[in-house]
């Protein structure tokens, strides 16, 4: 079952990604997930850690949520006549510490619209955060520790 939610969400985010829906590309998402699941197994279940359903399906919408806010800031951010916009890099300390907690944070804060994980500190305390709007680079910062960060804590620990 967890495999099959995991399954669905990275055919999901593969789908966002390639901006195309069609039955093909939904397909390949699948067979990419799938393949990426059995290859790191080991870090959500493979050895007796077995993810609560729960917690993983409330990161999932947290994610969906968040993706579809964002791509309305941006629009919207986009559409506007006077773009006002303070681009930056703002450093994020993390909380989360396993190489799977971190690359899952990196990637969700990448596949959300206006913001981009940069780089990892070479002594992982650090992400490296690129944002379209880095007027209140604080705020983020407690966004993404109350969110995703916090969501991934409670389902992968």
């Amino acid at each position: 079952m967890i495999f099959f939610l995991f399954n669905l969400l990275l055919a999901t985010a593969w789908v966002t990604v390639t901006g195309s829906a069609s039955l093909h590309n939904l397909v390949l998402g699948v067979l990419l997930g799938a393949l990426a699941l059995v290859i790191i197994r080991e870090s959500f279940g493979g050895k007796g850690r077995i993810p609560r359903v729960l917690p993983v399906f409330s990161l999932a919408a947290l994610f969906l949520k968040e993706l579809s806010l964002s791509a309305w800031k941006v629009t919207v951010t986009v559409l506007s006549p006077d773009m006002k916009l303070k681009p930056g890099i703002f450093a994020y300390p993390l909380t989360v510490t396993s190489d799977f907690e971190i690359t899952l944070l990196a990637n969700l804060i990448t596949l959300t619209p206006g913001t981009l994980s940069v780089d990892v500190s070479t002594d992982r305390r650090t992400l490296y955060v690129h944002a379209l709007d880095c007027s209140d680079p604080e705020a983020t910062r407690r966004d993404i520790a109350n969110g995703f960060e916090r969501k991934i804590m409670d389902a992968f620990r």
